[in-house]
């Protein structure tokens, strides 16, 4: 790689970080007004976990995502629009309008709908890798989860068969160090969430999850693992929420000076200064970015306002059912 290619390649993880903050930031508005149906999980100060991992895979990789998937679907390749359309229910949206926002995705993207059941997206990474290891194919999944996941019976025997199979999965855990409400120190005597890999025999790392650097060089390194036979790698992403759980969350649970350690630690804040220093872009550079995301938000979202909406046909398509018995 050249370095007019490397320098590219860091400024296109820093604009894919911009472009999930100002996403986030405008939907918050958006359902604050009243404008969306449904609920909102958001991943504001967790931009570096989603941008990293999915930078590292092929776009024939996989990634199974959580009802916190705005920041994964944008990283994996999916347009502000087709989000934007799903969350105002919109026919055209990723999901045609019938998952709203806990359950984007794009299968021709790679990224399989988020699924709302906390760790109900682990073990179905694991029958993805185990089919991609019967295919004799090299493809990898990357399957996002929080904390609070891990103590999901899902979560053991899952990553428990991939051991056992070797099999091609990277089993991502975005440690915000609250599930819900919880802190993690007290639900787990040992909160080092990587360490769980050893104790069924593959490889585990914890990583500084607000370094994109750091995190897509890991991943990097997880996705050969797996495509060279070594097994499922488990990655814990050390990260915090900038936001509450939900959208009526007010977050009083986690302690001010907490807050703004974590705020002084802001994935892209951080990147953007580096890359600064290191004369890749400047101020100006870092503004003009922030702009035209900004633009892109406000254009997608005045085409959804007016996007078809389903019909009542819709309610029988795409639906999978044994067939009525006469």
């Amino acid at each position: 790689m050249t370095a007019r290619d490397r320098a590219d390649s860091r400024l296109g993880l820093l604009e894919r970080m911009i472009r999930i903050r100002e996403f986030e930031e405008g939907v918050r508005f958006l359902f604050l007004e009243g404008s969306m149906p449904g609920t909102i999980h958001q991943c504001q100060g967790q931009e570096a976990t989603a941008v990293g991992v999915c930078a590292a895979l092929r776009p024939d990789d996989f990634i199974t995502s959580t009802f916190r998937g705005h920041g994964h679907a944008l990283a994996k390749g999916l347009t502000e629009q087709e989000l934007l359309d799903e969350l105002f229910g919109a026919a055209t949206g990723c999901c045609k309008g019938k998952g709203g926002s806990m359950h984007v995705g794009d299968m021709s993207k790679g990224m399989v709908p988020g699924i709302a059941i906390v760790g109900g997206g682990i073990p179905l990474a694991t029958g993805m890798a185990l089919a991609f290891k019967l295919q004799k194919s090299d493809q990898v999944v990357a399957c996002f989860f929080g904390d609070g996941a891990v103590a999901e019976g899902a979560f053991h025997e899952a990553v428990n068969m991939a051991a056992i199979w070797g099999l091609p999965v990277i089993f991502v855990c975005e440690n915000n160090l609250y599930g819900a409400s919880t802190r993690v120190d007290l639900v787990m005597k040992n909160p080092r969430i990587a360490d769980r890999a050893s104790s069924y025999g593959f490889a585990g790392e914890t990583v500084d999850g607000n370094d994109v650097e750091a995190v897509c060089a890991a991943a990097k390194t997880a996705a050969a693992r797996c495509r060279e036979g070594g097994g499922p790698v488990l990655l814990e992403l050390l990260t915090y929420r900038q936001t509450g759980h939900s959208r009526r969350d007010a977050r009083a649970y986690q302690p001010e000076a907490e807050r703004k350690a974590w705020a002084a630690r802001d994935p892209i804040e951080i990147f953007a200064a580096r890359l600064e220093r290191e004369g890749v872009i400047d101020e100006a550079g870092v503004e003009r970015m922030r702009a035209q995301a900004a633009k892109r938000f406000t254009e997608a979202v005045e085409r959804a306002r007016s996007a078809p909406q389903p019909s009542p046909d819709d309610l029988e398509s795409e639906v999978f059912a044994p067939e009525s018995q006469p």
